[in-house]
């Protein structure tokens, strides 16, 4: 019996496990790639709420969701590492190509330049369900079997398990239940795919050594070692989006959460004695709301409020922050905040049709937010800002529903409470 939901289906088989370990890839949830919700237009979305989204994020290239076309390299690492005796070092376990400009951070494997690119923007994007969008190996693939493990958010493309588990491999998985991935299985190698000692570690080493731009990587944790999550809110609240992602029991419940809405005087030792704090969050009133700050007022305080906040940059430990602009920074305000908080900002829309609605700026290390972004023209923005004093008598979309699904990547570094993303929040 199967169900559907608009980018995944779940599928009840009666069959057992097979003892053979690489048939003991077992099944029950696969996604398409493919779907396009109707008021979406060559965006990435990230709510499943509405008809208009309210949680889109458009993609400056149309690369990303492109999957690379089946050859016959592909089709013949294989026979390249059994019969030739090639090292599967030398060969791009993503597309088959012999051009290896570096190793695969996850599995036994090479991996060739545009492989190495695609898997850096990808790798870290996220669907409303809350698994990832593409192939753990690849970062492509059109139908994606999904890892049932509750504490697993990773999916794997058909080509990619058959090619290099077996052929017919991935029907096998398509038709067991209680499918654990092949970084979850006790057991490190199936078939050519085999799992790399300590790959979250050399995920980190990956993404330091061939990112072009600096990015504040964090070695993923482990799921036996992720810990609830601590929250310090400024000036907008986040408490309702989290809860809905799983990573707060209760908005008061387990996980942290401090809501601040004014620090002026707030000092170092406040954020000491009630941190530690994994994530800051930080935002700018919306446009309609009276204020009695200046709206740079917002950026100079964040930014304070961060460096309190920090832990010593010789620790280990996971730290993560965001500031969202509701478009009431200046351009003179946000090239500030681009320089002090060290980072680009990205452009994040909601946008039905043609058209777009509503949107926000975004600074963040949050993996895979610089990935998730476009350019907000000029005659856009004023449109924006037009609207949103028409808009000012009715409730409006605030900064923390545009960038709800950001926080997704943190899963692989903290414990959520629950699988099913909620839409009623």
């Amino acid at each position: 019996m199967a169900t559907y939901s608009r980018r995944t289906l779940s599928l009840d088989f009666l069959g057992g496990l097979d003892p053979h370990p690489p048939e003991q890839l077992g099944e029950g949830l696969w996604q398409t790639t493919g779907d396009q919700p109707p008021c979406e237009l060559g965006a990435q979305v990230l709510d499943p709420e509405a008809e208009c989204s309210k949680d889109v994020i458009l993609v400056g290239s149309s690369e990303l969701s492109s999957s690379p076309e089946p050859g016959p390299q592909r089709d013949q690492i294989a026979y390249e590492v059994t019969v030739n005796q090639r090292a599967i070092k030398d060969i791009c376990i993503c597309c088959g190509s012999l051009q290896v400009h570096t190793q695969h951070p996850l599995f036994a494997g090479g991996m060739c330049a545009p492989c190495k690119n695609k898997f850096l923007d990808c790798l870290f994007l996220y669907d409303d369900d809350g698994y990832q969008s593409y192939c753990t190996i690849c970062c492509a693939g059109e139908t994606l079997l999904i890892c049932e493990n509750p504490d697993c958010t990773r999916c794997y493309c058909f080509e990619c398990v058959d090619v290099l588990v077996g052929p017919g491999t991935s029907e096998k998985v398509h038709a067991t239940s209680n499918w654990m991935c092949f970084l979850c299985l006790p057991f490190s190698q199936n078939g050519l795919l085999q799992r790399r000692r300590k790959w979250w570690e050399r995920l980190k080493a990956f993404y330091d050594k061939e990112a072009d731009r600096p990015l504040e990587m964090y070695a993923t944790v482990p799921a036996w070692k992720r810990e609830p999550i601590r929250v310090l809110s400024l000036f907008g609240k986040i408490g309702n989006e989290l809860m809905s992602l799983g990573f707060l029991e209760t908005v008061s419940g387990s996980g942290k959460l401090k809501h601040l809405g004014d620090v002026t005087n707030v000092v170092r030792r406040n954020v000491e004695e009630w941190g530690p704090f994994d994530l800051v969050y930080g935002s700018t009133p919306p446009l309609h709301q009276a204020c009695d700050r200046p709206p740079g007022w917002f950026v100079y305080q964040f930014h304070r409020i961060l460096q309190y906040a920090k832990p010593q940059l010789s620790s280990p430990r996971p730290f993560f922050w965001i500031f969202v602009d509701n478009l009431v920074l200046t351009k003179d305000d946000r090239t500030v905040a681009t320089r002090f908080l060290e980072t680009d900002p990205v452009t994040i829309q909601e946008v039905c049709g043609r058209t777009v609605r509503n949107a926000v700026h975004v600074w963040s290390n949050i993996p895979a937010v610089q990935s998730r972004h476009s350019a907000l023209l000029p005659q856009d923005e004023v449109f924006l800002l037009a609207q949103d004093r028409q808009r000012a008598k009715s409730p409006s979309l605030g900064p923390a529903r545009l960038v709800k699904n950001c926080f997704l990547p943190l899963k692989e570094y903290f414990k959520f409470f629950s699988t099913e993303l909620t839409s009623s929040l």
